[in-house]
C-alpha cells in the first residue's frame, strides 16, 4: 500500500465543498492510467477505465474526498472567529485544537471559557459550538478581517505518524477510501469500471446523488471509514466493529439496508483474498451508499469499510492490516460483481 500517499491525501484541506486540494491531487496520481476524466457541476470526479476485459455489469466503486471542519460565520471586535460545524463533529474533542484556515492558510485554535470562570454545573458540560471561538491572535475585528474572511472554511491542522502497526491521522475518513480507488486504478483491471470520488458526504451524502445518477450503474461498492468502539468499558455488544478484525461489512445503518447478496458475497470474496472481514454490529450512521442505492431505478450496492477509532476527531486510529484486508475485499469482489 502507499502510504506515503494517504499521508499527502489525509494532509490536504478539504471540508466539504472545498474539495479540490484533494481532487488535484487524486487527478495527478490517476490520470496516466485512465479512459477518462470528468469533474461535474458539484465538483464530484467521475472516472472510467477500461478492463482487459468488457464488463457485463456496469460497476461503480465510489469513496468521498470530504472531510468534517468548520466555516466561520463572525468575525468579533477582538479579533477571535465565531464557527459553526460542517459535518458531524463530537464538541468534546473541539477545545484546545489547532486549526487551519483554508483559504488564508492561517493557524488558529479553538478557545472557551476558561474553567475558574464557570460555576460548578458549567463545569459539567460541554460547551455549545455558539460557546467557542477561534483565536488567530489577531490585534481586533480589523486586523483579523485582513487575513479572514467570513465563509471561510477551516480544518482541524494536519497530522499523520505511521508506527509498524497503526497510522494515526486526521482525515482518513474518507482519504482512505481515495487511496484504495487509485490502487486499483493503477492496477490492471480485469473487467470495465467506473470509478467516482465525490463531495459533500458529511454534510447529507449530496455529490453521490448526483454521480450515480451521472453513471447509471447496476452495482456498486462504496469504500468508507467506519467508526470503531474496541475501548476500555465497552461491553462487546457495543463496540461495533474492532481494529485488527479486518474489513467491516454492513448489513444496515441510518441510510441503507444493504443488499443481501452483496452483503454474503463480500465475506466471501474476503475469505477468497485470504483476508479477514466483520460485521459491522449496529444500526448505526451511514454513508453514500443511501443515495447510490436510490438513485434512477435502483442500484445493487454494498458497503466495505475501514474500523477507525475517534472518527471526525483530529487524531484517528487504524491499523494496516486492516487496510489491506478493504482493499483486497474490494478487488475481488468488484472482479465478482463486474461479472456475476
Amino acid at each position: 500500500m502507499d502510504f506515503e500517499l494517504l499521508k499527502k491525501l489525509c494532509l490536504a484541506n478539504g471540508v466539504s465543498s472545498g474539495e479540490k486540494r484533494v481532487r488535484d491531487i487524486i487527478i495527478s496520481e490517476i490520470k496516466d492510467y485512465v479512459d477518462s476524466i470528468e469533474i461535474d457541476a458539484q465538483g464530484n470526479l467521475i472516472v472510467f477505465k477500461r478492463g482487459l476485459e468488457r464488463a457485463k455489469n456496469k460497476l461503480m466503486l465510489s469513496a468521498h474526498m470530504d472531510e468534517v471542519g468548520f466555516i466561520v460565520t463572525h468575525i468579533n471586535y477582538d479579533g477571535t472567529l465565531c464557527v459553526d460545524e460542517v459535518g458531524g463533529i463530537d464538541r468534546r474533542v473541539i477545545s484546545g485544537k489547532r486549526v487551519n484556515l483554508c483559504d488564508s492558510g492561517i493557524t488558529g485554535v479553538f478557545g472557551v471559557t476558561p474553567l475558574h470562570l464557570l460555576d460548578s454545573e458549567g463545569r459539567k458540560q460541554i460547551p455549545k459550538i455558539s460557546q467557542m471561538y477561534i483565536d488567530i491572535g489577531a490585534l481586533d475585528d480589523n486586523d483579523a478581517q485582513n487575513s479572514v474572511s467570513v465563509g471561510e472554511l477551516v480544518a482541524f491542522e494536519g497530522f499523520f505518524e505511521e508506527n509498524e502497526n497503526s497510522i494515526i491521522t486526521k482525515a482518513i475518513d474518507d482519504r482512505f477510501g481515495c487511496m484504495v480507488l487509485i490502487d486499483i486504478i493503477k492496477g490492471d483491471l480485469p473487467f470495465d469500471m467506473y470509478f467516482t470520488f465525490v463531495v459533500q458526504e458529511e454534510v447529507g451524502l449530496r455529490g453521490a446523488k448526483t454521480a450515480a445518477y451521472t453513471v447509471d450503474p447496476e452495482f456498486s461498492i462504496v469504500v468508507e471509514t467506519t467508526t470503531a468502539a474496541d475501548i476500555p468499558n465497552n461491553d462487546e455488544a457495543s463496540q461495533v466493529c474492532r481494529l485488527g478484525e479486518g474489513a467491516v461489512i454492513s448489513f444496515m445503518d441510518k441510510a441503507t439496508i444493504y443488499d443481501r447478496e452483496l452483503y454474503k458475497s463480500a465475506f466471501l470474496s474476503a475469505k477468497e483474498a485470504g483476508v479477514k472481514a466483520q460485521a459491522k454490529q449496529a444500526v448505526a450512521g451511514g454513508n453514500d451508499s443511501g443515495v447510490i442505492s436510490c438513485s434512477r431505478g435502483g442500484v445493487r450496492t454494498i458497503a466495505v469499510s475501514l474500523p477507525c477509532r475517534y472518527l471526525h476527531s483530529p487524531h484517528t486510529i487504524a491499523y494496516k492490516s486492516d487496510m489491506t484486508a478493504v482493499e483486497k475485499t474490494v478487488a475481488v469482489l468488484a472482479k465478482k460483481l463486474a461479472v456475476k
